[in-house]
């Protein structure tokens, strides 16, 4: 059974093409299960639609809900649309990101750290002139976000746990394996999934998110994993799909899950 967790569009600002489009590329991919998971608008921030080419406006949230449902009972039968959404993670604000994202039927919630101390993860410019004791801090700081949005109860999922070495693959050599070990162990305890996602292809760093070495940790640890292309284009829905699962029997891992009414889905990697 193949499935895609994490899929964006036009209304991001910064993906090609409509929700449509992705679910007809989910078809033609053998997929049997598509979710369609756009970044949440700024809900902490005043302004209705402060970064055009980050995230949705507020007032498209509840337009997205209604097409992804429309098209849902359209495609009944042929394959399963699921309702997600992937959420920024800021602590300050995240009563405000609960209440708002739970006036909708969400199938699940996608949980990610795009920003620490207030910088994108993906600025190269971030690390300039940081010594070696400040980029572990940041590193710190980094897993003790995805720690806290694992603890916030706020999703189903975790999404590309190691993405901050998208554009600085330096980042993987900066010894934190304390901070990392216990991230694995919190994100187990809590009972959330962490999602393959293989567009660290289109970052500096190539290859997934997690890395191969994390993903052992995880297996390890007891983590659960779920599949996330994380297409900003049509055609890299369920890209490696067959790769990932390969990689996870070799690990050990014999199922993988996904969510329909934030309920897990348990699938047997075959």
């Amino acid at each position: 059974m193949k499935f895609d967790l994490h899929t964006h569009h036009f209304r991001c600002g910064h993906a090609d093409g409509n929700i449509r489009d992705y679910i007809e590329a989910g078809i033609s991919a053998g997929l049997q299960v598509i979710g369609i998971s756009d970044h949440t608008p700024y809900f902490g921030n005043p302004e209705e639609h402060p970064f055009p080419y980050i995230s949705m406006a507020k007032a498209e949230i509840a337009n997205y809900v209604n097409e992804v449902l429309e098209l849902k009972k359209e495609y009944d039968g042929i394959i399963d649309v699921l309702l997600g959404i992937e959420s920024d993670f800021f602590p300050e604000h995240a009563k405000t990101y609960h209440e708002a994202l739970s006036r909708y039927p969400f199938d699940y919630i996608i949980g990610s750290v795009h920003q620490v101390s207030g910088v994108s993860i993906f600025n190269k410019n971030r690390w300039k002139n940081l010594s070696p004791k400040q980029k572990i801090a940041e590193k710190e700081e980094y897993f003790s976000l995805i720690r806290q949005s694992a603890k916030s109860g706020m999703f189903q999922i975790l999404g590309h746990i190691d993405a901050m070495k998208g554009n600085y693959p330096s980042f993987t050599d900066i010894l934190t394996e304390d901070a990392l070990e216990e991230t694995l162990q919190v994100i187990a305890e809590c009972g959330v999934a962490i999602e393959i996602n293989t567009s660290g292809k289109t970052k500096l760093s190539g290859g997934w998110y997690p890395s191969h070495e994390i993903l052992e940790r995880a297996h390890f640890h007891g983590v659960e994993v779920t599949f996330g292309s994380d297409a900003h284009k049509p055609s890299r829905v369920g890209d490696e799909f067959e790769e990932v699962a390969a990689v996870l029997k070799d690990i050990g891992y014999t199922e993988w899950v996904y969510y329909k009414q934030k309920q897990k889905v348990t699938v047997p990697l075959s």
